[in-house]
């Protein structure tokens, strides 16, 4: 006997894990030159030099006891007091340690979040287009997932639509800046106005709406962008973090969730979130890498081949006919599909060895993704397939 839901998800890869297994399997065919990845966001530029050196470090300065041992399930003190300095140092946020939940990377603290918040009938709302995880880990933990309608070409917020979906038992929102897929950032503006509609309804409903940000792409923005910190807009913020992209650490897992000691029911959903934790096998978030954080916190991603891959891509599909939003962080680009059918494009590309992830699990079909955190000269050779797919 097994759980059926659990057969289906294991049985069912999402599809950027199915298009990048297809990858490899192709690549040992032709050649991984041949083949042009864009399927997988997976950070091609190095760990900042600092997080090696940290690591080095800590392994020949301290105790090997201490440093493989377990830490406070909550998650070791200087890790946490880092992470509260650093915030405060850039938004003056009022964090403290009590107030931030270590774990391991950014999708583990978003299911204790949705299953702290998964009271009976609650209903989680996520903006599209929106990452596919998204979906399972709100089911999973029993909450109901509703998808709101993308504001296309801008990708911002449909306020009205979002407004017009929610109902008494809405328990939050998701939202993910820089989105993850279309590299958009949701503007101060946009943001406030959000802010002051969940107040209206939480007040309306009489309970707390949550807004539950997922930041994996924090740090990754071009040209001056601002990222506000939500918290200080919303109070009633629940932020998911995860180093995996700004460190360039993805194997790693780690990342930490922060209860804004000013939101609604701020100890008890604390509290909520340590017991959903505890459900899930959650002990400690890897003892070593709390101590990296601990020295490497206030560390910054260099951008530079990033935004170099950005702009290529852009530029040149722009100038073939394709249509998406100006990318202004994280490294994805999102396309209308020439024809309107995303997956029969992603069939059609694929025939060429370029693989780009249709975007229907994201709540859009009509677009693609493509992930720019790749090799240059892989971007070269892809843009005459990319070309004739258009003019075909």
């Amino acid at each position: 006997m097994y759980n059926e839901n659990c057969f289906q998800l294991g049985s069912n890869r999402s599809c950027i894990r199915e298009l990048f297994e297809y990858g490899c399997r192709r690549a040992a065919e032709v050649g991984r030159e041949n083949v042009y990845d864009y399927s997988l966001g997976n950070p091609s530029v190095p760990a900042p030099d600092g997080v090696n050196e940290a690591i080095r470090a800590i392994l020949s300065d301290t105790d090997s006891v201490a440093v493989h041992g377990y830490t406070s399930a909550v998650g070791d003190l200087a890790t946490r007091q880092a992470i509260a300095d650093d915030l405060n140092a850039r938004y003056d946020a009022g964090v403290k340690p009590e107030n931030l939940f270590i774990t391991c990377g950014a999708a583990p603290g978003l299911t204790a979040v949705f299953r702290a918040l998964a009271t009976e009938n609650a209903e989680l709302l996520a903006v599209a287009p929106f990452f596919p995880e998204y979906r399972p880990f709100a089911e999973g933990a029993g909450l109901k997932f509703k998808v709101v309608p993308a504001d296309v070409p801008a990708f911002q917020i449909k306020l009205d639509a979002l407004e017009a979906m929610m109902t008494p038992n809405t328990a939050a929102i998701i939202l993910n800046s820089p989105n993850n897929p279309s590299g958009v950032v949701y503007t101060r503006e946009t943001l406030e106005k959000l802010a002051d509609l969940l107040s209206r309804k939480s007040a309306q409903y009489g309970h707390p709406i949550y807004l539950v940000a997922d930041e994996p792409y924090r740090e990754l923005t071009y040209g001056g962008v601002e990222v506000p910190f939500l918290p200080t807009i919303y109070p009633n913020s629940i932020v998911c973090y995860s180093y995996s992209k700004s460190l360039s650490l993805p194997g790693e897992r780690i990342g930490y969730v922060y209860v804004p000691q000013n939101a609604a029911d701020s100890k008890a959903l604390y509290a909520a979130i340590a017991g959903s934790s505890r459900i899930s096998g959650h002990v400690c978030a890897p003892s070593l890498l709390q101590k990296v954080i601990a020295r490497c916190a206030n560390l910054r991603p260099d951008l530079e081949a990033y935004d170099r891959n950005r702009r290529m891509l852009y530029n040149a599909l722009t100038s073939y006919g394709y249509e998406m939003a100006k990318p202004d962080g994280a490294f994805y680009l999102f396309i209308k599909a020439p024809g309107g059918d995303s997956e029969a494009f992603s069939e059609k590309a694929k025939l060429k060895d370029l693989l780009v992830v249709p975007g229907t699990d994201f709540g859009c079909k009509e677009y693609f993704r493509i992930c720019y955190c790749v090799k240059p000269e892989m971007i070269e050779k892809s843009l005459p397939v990319f070309k004739a797919l258009i003019e075909e």
